[in-house]
């Protein structure tokens, strides 16, 4: 397991769009070897999107060969919906991007038969031969996608109902109205993002301290579902100082001090400039 801490909120976002970009350009992706990418929603990964539009706008990053899976949609929400994850996918990152609207996966929450969807779901991935990174943000409470404290570390896609507390961080996106905030979701289950080659998971602001700690230094718990990705071969948290506050002082000194490791990961930065004929 990897932890990367840089300074600030912009420097990881900027980190981890270095990393997919990387990853992406050092597959070789073509029409008979797409690269597959598990794809998270919320606040946090916008930062992520920005850099990747920029580097595909700057000629350095195709997506034409990219396959994308998300991690979850709300249940009853209009596809149209400012607040549906794929009105958030195509507003913040697909529409900026040259990705093939086919292959840019995303569940139906509004589907006639909802865990149908999600065998379906799970059947495209295995399809596309797996994800070969999937990256992911965490909630306070320390939820991946919507796998909310208590669920099977070893879950598949599937319907969830969401917790309390979820529904009431949600309402800031839907007027403060609780009762237009959806309750039920589709989600990937942390077995199947588990099951990925490789994930990295990002990590920023101090109300997610306690779940980066939740996720490092304790043991796995279904309480706290990033705690899984400890047993992944190759796990990446990328986070901010203000992330590590509840760290102990000798576990951030540790993994800082390998950052001249880390960075290698992501310098040089790779262009597809670099390898056309």
């Amino acid at each position: 397991m990897r932890l990367v801490i840089l300074d600030d909120y912009d420097l990881a976002s900027e980190w981890a769009a270095k990393y997919i970009r990387n990853r992406i350009i050092q597959f070789k992706p073509s029409a008979d070897k797409y690269f597959t990418l598990g794809l998270p929603t919320g606040s946090t990964p916008l930062g992520c999107y920005r850099k990747l539009i920029e580097y595909h706008k700057n000629g350095d990053l195709s997506f034409k060969y990219v396959k994308t899976f998300n991690m979850d949609e709300y249940v009853g929400l209009p596809r149209d919906h400012p607040e549906s994850y794929h009105s958030y996918m195509w507003e913040n990152f697909f529409k900026h991007i040259d990705i093939q609207p086919q292959n840019a996966h995303i569940l139906d929450g509004n589907a006639p038969d909802l865990q149908a969807e999600c065998d379906a779901f799970e059947r495209k991935i295995t399809e596309a031969g797996g994800i070969e990174l999937f990256v992911g943000g965490i909630g306070p409470d320390g939820h991946i996608a919507f796998n909310e404290p208590g669920s099977s570390l070893v879950s598949r896609t599937r319907v969830k109902t969401l917790a309390k507390d979820t529904i009431l961080a949600n309402a800031r996106f839907f007027g403060n109205d609780l009762s237009k905030v959806p309750t039920m979701t589709l989600t990937v289950g942390v077995g199947t993002v588990m099951d990925a080659r490789e994930v990295m998971i990002l990590i920023t602001g101090a109300h997610k301290a306690f779940a980066l700690y939740k996720a490092i230094e304790e043991g796995v718990n279904h309480m706290w579902t990033v705690s899984a990705f400890q047993q992944h071969p190759h796990t990446i948290f990328v986070c901010d100082e203000d992330a590590t506050l509840e760290l102990r002082v000798k576990t951030v000194k540790y993994f800082k001090g390998l950052m001249h490791v880390h960075n290698q990961l992501v310098e040089p930065t790779h262009s597809i400039k670099d390898y056309k004929d």
